[in-house]
Parts: structure tokens; sequence; C-alpha cells
């Protein structure tokens, strides 16, 4: 095995803080990266891992070393690709907010495809924010603002967003026509945020500045889909991205609340880990994100 290939494992190992893991992902046998690793540390003379029956983490100088092959990983990547006609290859993990995932992402992910067809896209949904590297997982794109990360963050997009009720709702609590009616016996519909552990109150603009209100409860979901059937269902008010609940608005399904108080919109975000140099097959991942969304604005 050569010094790159023997970086690579090491690499994988470091991040994945697994052979397990790293194995799998490399698609090579345990005992094989088990023993790159043991030869890469006899070859170089220190110790690069702890080892432990539960865990795996780099030594100082394994640390160490674990930079400075990244940054070899990926200038060796890019090289590689820079030659004419070469394209971006390999595994992409991404983790994508599942309602982004479902509107700006599937619907245009066979032409990304079809323009890198030597990329393997793999997604898993959530609205946590993914430890990147433990995770082996590349880039994430998330809604709201990321708190206490050191990653970095490129926003795609500023997502504006719709207070709703049902038609039945209306029929039965009556449309307000300010805020102050809202106290008038209305409900809201609770989501519970991970982000703050608790339940989000309703935000509305007045005259440039934002004002939070909390309504009664009688239902609280924590996931955007129940948030959104429970509105139709008559249980009490929403706040939701406008582009989430489209469709439902054009049917009828659903109303709009105080238009003229609407909540702030919500930022979407690109997040990938400050420690690693991007490499190809993110970098265009990367790009393509940001033109889908630029040209949503636009349609």
């Amino acid at each position: 095995m050569d010094r790159f290939d023997a970086m690579r494992i090491f690499a994988r190992v470091a991040e994945r803080r697994s052979f397990t893991l790293a194995a799998d992902d490399l698609g090579l046998p345990r005992s094989t990266v088990t023993d790159a690793v043991k030869q890469l540390e006899r070859r170089l003379g220190v110790s690069l891992l702890q080892r432990t029956t539960r865990h795996v983490a780099p030594t100082l100088d394994g640390e160490a070393y674990l930079r400075r092959c990244l940054a070899i990983l990926a200038d060796v990547e890019e090289a590689e690709g820079a030659f004419a006609g070469a394209k971006p290859k390999g595994l992409l993990r991404v983790d994508v907010h599942g309602t982004l995932a479902r509107h700006f992402v599937l619907p245009h992910l066979p032409a990304f495809l079809a323009t890198y067809p030597d990329l393997t896209v793999q997604m898993s949904e959530g609205d946590r924010l993914a430890d990147l590297v433990r995770e082996g997982i590349d880039c994430v794109l998330r809604v709201g603002v990321p708190q206490d990360s050191d990653m970095i963050v490129r926003r795609v997009a500023m997502l504006a967003e719709v207070t709703l009720a049902s038609p039945g709702y209306v029929a039965r609590h009556g449309m307000p026509a300010s805020l102050e009616a809202l106290g008038d016996g209305h409900r809201m519909i609770g989501f519970h945020s991970t982000a703050i552990g608790g339940v989000l109150p309703l935000e509305f603009t007045v005259g440039g500045a934002v004002r939070e209100i909390v309504l009664p409860a009688a239902v609280i979901v924590g996931a955007a889909e129940s948030y959104v059937a429970a509105a139709q269902l008559g249980l009490g008010l929403i706040q939701v991205p406008r582009y989430h609940v489209a469709a439902a608005l054009r049917a009828g399904d659903l109303v709009e609340i105080l238009p003229d108080h609407p909540p702030t919109p919500t930022p979407a975000s690109l997040l990938y880990p400050r420690s690693r140099q991007l490499s190809p097959r993110v970098r265009v991942f990367i790009d393509w994100v940001i033109a889908e969304f630029a040209a949503a604005d636009r349609r």
C-alpha cells in the first residue's frame, strides 16, 4: 500500500473515530484499515491514534498529521480534477433539512447527476446540526440561524414566511384584523424547536420591528409536515416558509392571516467544516445548490 492510500485511510479513521466505520466508508476489510494505520505509525515512529475498546481519537501528533493529510489529499484531488474534461467523482455525503430536500434539492437532482455521472449522493435528513467530521458528512443544508457553530456558513437564500390557518378555523374563530385581535380566543399550534429547547412563539413585523406573541396551544409538534397537517385540520395558527405551503394556498386548504405583518424571513444556509479544504465534489454541490436557490427566486 502506498503512502497516499495510507494517509487516506488514516484520515478517515481519525475523522470517523472508528476503524469499522472507516472501513465501511472506504469499502475495505477492517483488517486492511487496521494494518495500514499500524504500518503508518511504525514508519513515522509515533502513535497517531489513542485506542480503547469503545473509542478511537487522534493523539496530539495524530491531530497535527491529520491536518497535513487533509491538505495533501485535497490538493491531490484538486490537481487530478484540473485536467480538461475531468469531473468530480466518488461518494458525496450531505444532510439536508427535509422540506428543503423535497422542494429544492430532489426535484433537480437528476440534472445534477447527469452533469456529474460519477458522483454518488448519499442524502440524510435532519434538523439538528450534525457533527460533520464525526459522522462523515461533507456538508449540511439547514434553515434558521446556526447556533455556536465553528463551521463555515454560506447563506443560500432568505425564505419568506407566512402565517396560516385553515378555512374551518377561520369560520370558527374569525379572521383577525389586527395583532390585538389574536387575543380574542385565537390559538396556535406549538412547534417544539430543538435549537431553543422549547416552543417557538409566533413572530410578526410591525413598522420594521419584530413582535413575538404566544397563544394557547392544544397541540405541540416537532416536525414540519405534522405542523402543516395540524393547521389543515383547523387546530390553530402556524408560521412556515411560503414555499412549503404554496400548493395548499393555491388549493384553498390554508389561508393567509395578517399578511401586512408577516414573520421575518428565515435564512437557508450550507455549512461545512472549517478544518477541511473543499474537495471538488463538495465544491460543485455547493455551487449547484446556490444556483438552484437563485433560480427558484426568479421562477
